[in-house]
């Protein structure tokens, strides 16, 4: 068999990319403007009906103020936990199976994390590796503001649980009162409005994903109160870094109230954005607050346009790679995640297996001779309680044993648009090649 190169995870960045960055260049609109704003509101259609085809511009009043592009998930996050008002003494719960970014906004808003250990396994059906609720549950006090969750790889976890768990938390939460400031005016609200601990998904991952919630399949970005995506450029649809900010309506607050705060938030506090600025006379601006730059560029969003014309046929082509995966998987006796259920569509974003009865040292092999071999694999993740940040803020993985166990003998393959039928072979060939080696058959 003649050795191949297999890459990771490349982005997948089309001619058609490349114009749409090279007409946006020679537009005179760089930064944000016209595009990043055309981007929100074809976001904003996508998750709502699942469609990347909606014309948004017959109506755009229906799909403006809704999603907000920036510069990173990570910012994405923390703006979310800072719209609801999370701030010093608050309590935000995080899987302790997850990217550092799940748990780091909240700190960075001067939160404390509390960590939760995942399933044994992970989910009974998907083996995705998601929270332990009956942990959760036990984990939320008085000063509990947030969940966070995670649809790891792409397939959503139970947010309807979630929202049963916070429910029945709900006489816990007490709202903060206003301190005056437009922020904390409007966090208050926010806080009155939704009455309890805040869902805050983390969907780096997911994208495109849809669960069945109360009946009514909907799609990531209208599961939880707050959600995060992540464009950067190993995610299956990119603007080379980025991400985006959505939330579901909140009775008696305004989507426009909502999106002008994160407006604000993102860029210096300037009431004004470059775009508005060029109206006649309209040079004059005000800042609000102190506060930060992470806005999204229109040359970063007009790769988001044309990949949203291509992403139904990224996922499909996904799905394709993870049914010859499936495949070889099952005959080899190797657990893996499963990307699609009656009630779950995945986005598809990443390919884990769990080779049964090996060590981290042996894992550790098996990723070391498939590179021998030309593939690239991965590891997702290193629970963060095993992490030098996390472990001198007192956590220890002895506590979170369900995360080792899941994270001991975990591989990811490589998942890509770029992959050929020939390359997704030579990665099964040589998985079975390697596997049976070290376990000696």
């Amino acid at each position: 068999m003649e050795k191949r190169i297999i890459k990771f995870s490349p982005p997948d960045i089309s001619e058609l990319e490349i114009k749409e960055v090279a007409e946006a260049l020679s537009s005179g609109w760089i930064t944000t403007g016209p595009r990043t704003k055309l981007l929100e509101r074809r976001l904003a259609a996508y998750i709502e009906t699942g469609k990347t085809d909606i014309e948004t511009e017959v109506d755009v009043e229906r799909w403006s103020n809704r999603v907000v592009c920036l510069n990173s998930a990570t910012a994405a996050e923390e703006l979310n936990l800072r719209i609801f008002g999370v701030g010093p003494g608050d309590e935000v719960i995080v899987p302790a199976y997850t990217y550092t970014a799940s748990a780091s906004a909240a700190i960075h808003c001067g939160a404390a994390v509390k960590f939760v250990d995942i399933q044994k396994d992970g989910d009974c059906v998907t083996h995705m590796p998601e929270m332990d609720y009956d942990a959760l549950e036990k984990a939320i006090t008085e000063k509990t503001k947030a969940i966070v969750t995670v649809d790891l790889g792409g397939i959503v976890c139970d947010y309807e649980k979630v929202f049963e768990i916070a429910d029945r938390k709900r006489a816990l939460f007490k709202p903060i009162e206003s301190d005056t400031t437009p922020l904390g005016e409007l966090s208050s609200r926010i806080q009155n409005a939704i009455g309890r601990v805040a869902i805050v998904a983390d969907c780096a991952h997911s994208l495109g994903a849809s669960r069945v919630l109360k009946g009514e399949r909907k799609f990531c970005g209208a599961l939880a109160d707050f959600t995060s995506f992540s464009f950067h450029a190993v995610k299956n649809f990119t603007t080379a870094e980025g991400g985006a900010s959505t939330w579901i309506p909140i009775g008696g607050i305004d989507n426009t109230d909502i999106y002008k705060m994160y407006q604000l938030l993102s860029l210096h506090g300037q009431n004004k954005d470059a775009l508005a600025k060029t109206k006649v006379g309209a040079w004059e601006y005000d800042i609000i607050g102190p506060w930060y730059k992470c806005n999204m560029t229109d040359i970063m969003a007009a790769i988001g346009l044309r990949q949203l014309d291509r992403y139904p046929s990224l996922l499909l082509r996904r799905a394709e790679i993870i049914k010859k995966y499936d495949k070889i998987c099952d005959e080899l006796v190797i657990k893996h995640l499963l990307h699609k259920t009656n009630y779950m569509d995945s986005s598809n974003h990443l390919y884990l297996i769990r080779i049964p009865d090996i060590d981290v040292e042996t894992r550790n092999a098996i990723i070391e001779k498939m590179a021998e071999q030309g593939v690239s694999t991965n590891v997702h993740y290193k629970p963060l309680p095993m992490m030098t940040a996390y472990k001198q803020c007192g956590w220890d993985i002895k506590d979170f044993p369900n995360a080792y166990d899941y994270y001991k003998n975990l591989i990811t393959l490589p998942l890509h648009t770029l992959l050929t039928d020939e390359d997704v072979e030579y990665v099964c060939e040589i998985l079975k090649e390697v596997v049976g080696e070290i376990k000696g058959c």
